[in-house]
């Protein structure tokens, strides 16, 4: 992990510049698996998980009894530290229903906006190496407060064929029951497509590795609605001299522990808290299981020294960082500066750990970029706006002029008509 003193701006774009391991093989094999299933549903689904996975479990979907057995496997101790992080994610999401409004001119026209629950929605959660089952949580809670009637979760099985028991419960615990045994690009396309057994859904949420973002991305030229085309994980630490070099090295391992394609900056403003923060990256690293993804995802990571808080920020908001941590003595001044970020983390005892679990805010954010100009996923994430109107002939007639007018000037003479009819005018 390098460190650049002082970059001038010409070298801005290379530093904000991201890890990109995507190629055309990828895009090459995704597009296979999204064309097979969508021509060929479960027959073709259960081939790809065969020679993707080498093994098909016997059934594609979680049975009750497997749910039963999941609960009681799961250790109490887990069990309430799970309930406890669902109780704050529920009540800072419940803070979120977005108001239904409605508008009366007083003159015979009343505007009406209503927000209503996606009827079908598919969630991905990762399994494997990282089964993520606050993912659940943070999906099945806002989803559950919008009001979605169907809830599916694909989620990739073990060898064995089971799912990780903490998944299972958290489910529960979101009150949801339907989940498949399918991961990967596959269960993008029949979540997508729909293949007989797994019926096919509104919207797509959740992360997951290259090939599950490309077949997101992938899908929606179907006009498959998702989440957002989010990529790898990032987490960017801005530091002053308040800063402990050992809590921000712990920072930056926690992000690049997600995956090899992950990446983690650091701006500080002296180059002996730089060397501080390196060093105790280099001691702490050792202690981790995931090391080899680690260096992996170290090498693409970065510090910058630049002097000035201003400039800092300026540059923060240039890359718009996932999750943005304000390891500075006064946060709440820096944090009116932040124009561009997933998800901010104020002073030296806020971890992005506590966003990613139990804090209450959601995990699932933007990346490479697009916090600029999207918002990490919320309870109106699970709603889609239908807006309404009502006239009188009176009100119509009132508003009427204007309205064949500006019609008339765009060449659009039916939409005028449409009005001169019924108010009157012309009306033969």
């Amino acid at each position: 992990m390098r460190i650049y003193v002082e970059p001038a701006r010409e070298q801005w774009p290379f530093l904000a510049r991201r890890v990109n391991r995507d190629d055309a093989t990828i895009n090459w094999r995704v597009s296979e698996i999204l064309r097979a299933v969508k021509d060929g549903g479960d027959a073709a689904l259960v081939n790809v998980i065969s020679e993707v996975e080498g093994v098909v479990p016997d059934n594609l979907k979680v049975t009750p009894l497997e749910f039963d057995d999941a609960v009681d496997a799961v250790p109490q101790d887990l069990k309430e530290a799970i309930l406890e992080a669902a109780s704050r994610i529920r009540a800072f999401h419940e803070l979120e229903i977005p108001r239904d409004i409605t508008w009366n001119d007083g003159g015979g026209i009343i505007c009406r906006r209503r927000f209503l629950p996606l009827p079908r929605i598919g969630l991905y959660i990762p399994g494997g190496l990282a089964p993520l089952f606050s993912t659940v949580l943070m999906l099945g809670i806002p989803s559950g407060i919008a009001g979605c009637r169907e809830r599916i979760i694909c989620t990739p099985p073990s060898k064995e064929g089971t799912i990780e028991p903490a998944i299972l419960y958290a489910a529960r615990v979101c009150g949801m029951d339907e989940v498949y045994k399918v991961g990967g690009a596959q269960a993008i396309a029949a979540m997508a497509y729909g293949t007989g057994t797994i019926r096919k859904v509104s919207k797509i949420f959740g992360p997951g590795n290259r090939y599950v973002l490309k077949a997101k991305q992938l899908v929606c030229r179907d006009g498959i609605a998702i989440d957002m085309p989010a990529g790898p994980s990032e987490v960017m630490v801005v530091a002053d001299d308040s800063a402990n070099p050992r809590f921000v090295a712990s920072d930056m391992l926690s992000q690049t522990e997600h995956g090899c394609d992950s990446q983690a900056l650091l701006i500080c403003e002296d180059y002996s808290f730089a060397q501080a923060v390196k060093s105790e990256i280099k001691k702490q690293k050792e202690t981790l299981p995931r090391r080899e993804v680690i260096e992996q995802s170290l090498a693409d990571s970065r510090i910058l020294v630049m002097k000035g808080l201003e400039k800092q920020m300026e540059f923060a908001n240039y890359y718009a960082p996932e999750h943005l941590i304000l390891s500075v003595s006064e946060p709440e001044n820096a944090a009116k500066m932040v124009t561009a970020a997933g998800s901010v983390f104020l002073g030296n005892y806020s971890p992005e750990s506590a966003g990613d679990y139990s804090s209450g805010t959601n995990h699932i954010l933007p990346t490479v970029g697009l916090a600029s100009s999207w918002s990490g996923i919320g309870v109106e994430s699970f709603m889609h706006a239908v807006s309404y109107q009502s006239l009188s002939r009176e009100g119509l007639s009132r508003i009427g002029p204007g309205i064949i007018k500006m019609a008339e000037a765009e060449g659009l003479k039916a939409h005028a008509d449409a009005v001169r009819y019924r108010i009157g005018e012309n009306n033969e």
